[in-house]
């Protein structure tokens, strides 16, 4: 230890080295498998079926026809950020995000706060996108068998339901998947996410020819207002650009792999997103999207009269919704992982299985608690929380461009933010403009993850950060993994 240990300020702000990033894998760390068709495949898995399939529905009644700018808007945001994602990627290409990116670029704190928005980003998100996932199903056994699963088991708490059974089914059936391996992992979400975007192209293609253009009268109903509130809902269906990020240490060629693989998949998203808006609204009255579970099965079903168009949809949008919460529990097991590879959190998170070479404990974990939120935590009060952190998050990677390029100019990057500085700062403006949207539940909600989020670091990660050991390298011991089932407690109360 130093005669003259470091102040707190100066602990608190202490940055990564970036040569030190690319230590977090090893011998026995990840394996990189993967190539850029499945990084871009992650991409769109992780966010192709939140905005459509699950939170159209919820958007529609905000903004109108109007919905349409409302996914141009959110589009724009993901794009500015997903320009300034590619060069910290293509420079820092490591597991871990905007945490690691953040570690590098902003000090300790600010990652470790980043950190906790990812953790709330992926785990709500996860339990969000699991609960859509029974009224398709449901939708789907009602078109083929003529039954639904009833409400007490099929629906979460203020919707008629008290234990969702078919959300914590989704999540254990994607754990196991993800204990099997991340190449297993990534290629059966690759056929998944061909099979969806097969089914929206069907959509698409019987919708047009309903199309009426009175139903896009009144455009905007409840004017901007109303228009930054569905963006701001809708944002959440963007985290797939930072999952992309999240598979830093198991891609191929990573420098090239990371940027091309964020770029292509947010231009994928974004044109799906739009086509399929557009079709959906100029099929149905906007007034009839509100409170309507399942909601494209159901608009081919009065189109056509026919189920066949239907059960084919309920298919995909079930293996859609699979697809995104196993890239979304991904990209959760890996922030845990890189933060316990910093001395942040217990050992436990960063053991890897000898066979799979994946962090299986982390994993099982995860699972328990997002299966947890799924089962017991209405869908409305989810949304918005994942919004918050994953604009927080976006908003640090934007200002953390510009930290690195003042900081180390001469730093080698694979990608280039175009326009800068311009790009960075408009990315800024409209994470703010997202998040001033946003209702007031959501900043106290948001307050109160951070409060937790503060203690333990005071309490345990500022003391065994990796930065703080004379050793580069710090190896926590098994004394210290207790201290896990109290973090999880404590993360789960929260």
């Amino acid at each position: 230890m130093n005669a003259n240990p470091p102040s707190l300020l100066a602990r608190m702000f202490r940055c990564k080295p970036i040569e030190d990033e690319g230590r977090q894998e090893g011998p026995d760390g990840l394996e990189r498998s993967m190539g850029l068709f499945q990084l871009t495949m992650l991409g769109v898995g992780a966010t192709v079926g939140t905005g459509i399939f699950v939170v159209l529905n919820q958007a529609v009644p905000h903004a109108g026809p109007a919905v349409i700018i409302s996914f141009m808007i959110a589009g724009i945001t993901a794009a500015l950020t997903a320009l300034c994602y590619a060069e910290l990627a293509s420079s820092i290409p490591v597991s871990g995000s905007s945490y690691s990116y953040a570690y590098a670029t902003l000090g300790e704190v600010v990652a470790y706060g980043v950190a906790w928005c990812l953790l709330l980003e992926y785990g709500v998100s996860a339990s969000a996108i699991a609960v859509g996932w029974g009224q398709y199903l449901n939708e789907f056994f009602m078109y083929v068998f003529h039954w639904r699963m009833p409400d007490i088991i099929s629906q979460p708490p203020g919707h008629g339901g008290y234990f969702n059974i078919p959300a914590v089914i989704l999540v254990a059936m994607c754990s196991l998947l993800l204990m099997r391996g991340a190449k297993e992992s990534a290629l059966i979400n690759t056929i998944m996410v061909l099979v969806k975007l097969a089914v929206l192209v069907m959509f698409v293609a019987i919708a047009v020819t309903g199309f009426q253009a009175k139903h896009l009268t009144p455009f905007a109903p409840m004017g901007m207002s109303g228009i930054g509130a569905a963006a701001s809902t809708i944002f959440f269906s963007y985290i797939g650009i930072d999952a992309v990020s999240t598979a830093g240490a198991e891609v191929k060629n990573p420098r090239r792999n990371l940027p091309l693989g964020i770029v292509l998949s947010l231009v994928i998203v974004t044109l799906i997103y739009m086509v399929v808006a557009m079709s959906a609204i100029g099929t149905q009255p906007w007034g009839e999207f509100a409170g309507q579970e399942a909601g494209l099965s159901a608009i081919l079903f009065k189109m056509t009269g026919q189920s066949w168009p239907s059960i084919v949809l309920s298919v995909g949008a079930i293996l859609s919704i699979f697809s995104v919460t196993l890239v979304v529990l991904y990209g959760q097991t890996r922030i845990l992982y890189a933060m316990s590879c910093d001395g942040m959190l217990p050992a436990m998170f960063r053991k890897v299985h000898p066979k799979t070479q994946t962090p299986n404990t982390n994993t099982m974990i995860v699972g328990v608690i997002v299966a947890l939120l799924a089962a017991f935590v209405p869908l409305d009060v989810l949304t918005n929380l994942t919004s918050m952190g994953t604009l927080v998050a976006f908003a640090v990677v934007s200002i953390g461009v510009m930290v690195l390029r003042r900081t180390q100019p001469n730093l080698v990057r694979g990608f280039k933010v175009p326009l800068y500085p311009v790009t960075p700062v408009v990315s800024i403006l409209f994470c703010l403009y997202l998040i001033a949207d946003l209702p007031m539940d959501t900043f106290i909600l948001f307050a109160a993850w951070l409060t937790v989020a503060a203690i333990i670091y005071f309490n345990y990660s500022i003391k065994n950060s990796r930065l703080a050991a004379a050793d580069p390298v710090l190896d926590l011991d098994a004394e210290e993994e207790p201290l896990l089932t109290t973090l999880v407690t404590q993360e789960a109360e929260s």
